[in-house]
């Protein structure tokens, strides 16, 4: 019997891609982010991303391994332009209205990012369903997004010393995921979902000034 030869079917890494290869996988990330947008996490199949994207079944898994990655990605890249915004923000107020204390920006982000997962419900759903993956690429994905999650969190609260704000940063995106899987899931309304998460900015950044 002949020796069976193993086919990686690992999908093309990133850095690898030619830009017509990274304009087909940002079209099939659109593509994926409109479609759960309009008819939910459920229902979407690859079959009608790649119909959406223009691109080639066969081709679609030449740069995602499944649906789950394919997901998974869609919303770490959505998740991080959303961090971008929410950076931005707090830094641009004028005068007496930029927030002074740590736990005021942080107040004013998560505030802020909740507000954009409540304009974008089916996406919190997408984080939420994907957060289950055992898909190992997918898992890469949601790892990338957890730490643009603590670099974004760690600037708000540049004042606090970076061993500290390493652990402050992680408590408040575990509570983040938390309220919004809580909301997302009919187990807390959007306003205790967002109550419990204020209470626990206030609690972990007490230390460095009232809010």
């Amino acid at each position: 019997m002949g020796r069976v030869t193993s086919v990686d079917l690992s999908p093309r890494p990133i850095e690898a891609m030619s830009p017509r290869q990274l304009e087909r996988r940002r079209s099939l990330i659109a593509a994926a982010l409109a479609l759960v947008t309009e008819t939910g996490v459920e229902k979407l199949q690859m079959k009608q991303v790649c119909e959406r994207s223009g691109v080639a079944l066969g081709t679609a898994y030449r740069y995602f391994s499944s649906k789950e990655h394919l997901l998974a990605t869609a919303i770490a890249e959505w998740h991080r332009l959303l961090l971008v915004d929410l950076a931005c923000e707090p830094r641009g107020l004028p005068g007496p209205k930029a927030p002074r204390e740590p736990a005021e920006r942080m107040l004013r982000f998560v505030r802020d990012g909740m507000r954009a997962y409540q304009r974008q419900p089916e996406l919190a759903r997408l984080r939420v369903s994907v957060a289950a993956s055992t898909d190992p690429f997918a898992s890469e994905a949601l790892q990338g997004m957890a730490r643009a999650d603590a670099l974004a969190l760690q600037a708000v609260m540049a004042e606090v010393p970076p061993t500290e704000s390493a652990l402050v940063s992680q408590i408040v995106a575990h509570a983040w995921q938390g309220e919004l899987t809580a909301w997302v899931t009919g187990r807390a309304t959007l306003g205790d979902a967002r109550r419990r998460l204020e209470d626990v900015v206030r609690l972990v950044l007490a230390p460095y000034g009232a809010a």
